[in-house]
């Protein structure tokens, strides 16, 4: 018992130095932690289990009169709940950062890599494709918010290259990226369904040869430029009412150039157009 209060009185006698006042009269928008591996768990549309590794990045908002933040908190919110962490458990994690830390405002980054079964459009040959996912919790004097980002990989066909040329067009691998402000369900999926949707083609993990003609020609017949793709992927954004604001990128990895083309459209749906 002794030994326990001998314990317990040299740890209240080390000096808290993140709790030292600062005079500076500067606050800091983010101070945190990044690149925090842990194991997650996360639920796909098919009603699978996908059992994987995320990077986290966490970050609360520092006010000027405080020196530093409490670094191993972070580490103990992340450990605080099961084994792996699921999507119900991250949307409580940012408000118990918060508290823990005793801020204003924080944020969450969870980025993992999410894979989906597709079928090749001929062959029918079933292959795993990833996709990069982010889950993003933040939190504002309260006000909780989250916030889902998709990078999904397709092929787009130059419809200059088409037009000018006498015979075959000029094509590349694209990333579209799309970072959505959400109320309500989401499914991963439906954003990957709208980009893949209005691309010159999706890509597939496995193609046969039959497979390889039709996505060949059919990338012929659907010609997209790097603007083409930020407007069509945002028309349908607008018309989904539970994403309240979202930012769509793409970025063309040229295959006749040494730079790559990019567009980018945000919108926030609760101000006027």
């Amino acid at each position: 018992m002794n030994d326990m209060a001998n314990g317990i009185n040299q740890i209240q006698q080390i000096p808290d130095v993140q709790g030292f006042e600062d005079t500076r009269q500067i606050a800091i928008d983010r101070v945190g932690i990044k690149d925090i591996r842990h194991p997650v768990v996360v639920k796909d549309r098919a009603g699978r289990e996908q059992h994987t590794v995320a990077n986290f990045n966490m970050y609360v908002g520092l006010p000027h009169n405080f020196k530093g933040t409490h670094m191993s908190r972070f580490v103990e919110v992340l450990n605080g709940h099961d084994y792996e962490i699921s999507v119900p458990t991250f949307r409580s994690m940012v408000a118990e950062m918060a508290v823990l830390l005793e801020a204003q405002t924080g944020r969450i980054e969870m980025t993992f890599p999410y894979f989906v079964l597709k079928a090749a459009p001929v062959s029918g040959v079933k292959s795993l494709l990833d996709y990069t996912v982010s889950f993003i919790g933040e939190i504002d004097h309260g006000v909780e918010t989250m916030s889902v980002k998709v990078v999904v990989p397709v092929t787009t066909l130059c419809p200059c290259s088409k037009k000018i040329s006498n015979y075959g067009a000029h094509n590349q691998r694209s990333h579209v990226t799309i970072e959505a402000k959400v109320s309500g369900f989401v499914w991963i999926e439906e954003f990957i369904d709208m980009v893949e949707s209005v691309a010159s083609c999706e890509l597939y993990g496995l193609l046969k040869r039959p497979d390889e003609k039709y996505v060949t020609e059919r990338a012929y017949d659907n010609p997209r430029f790097v603007e083409d793709m930020v407007r069509e992927t945002a028309l349908l954004l607008n018309r989904d009412d539970r994403v309240l604001s979202y930012t769509v990128e793409s970025e063309n990895f040229e295959s006749i150039h040494n730079h790559s083309a990019y567009a980018l459209i945000f919108k926030d749906k609760s101000k006027p157009a």
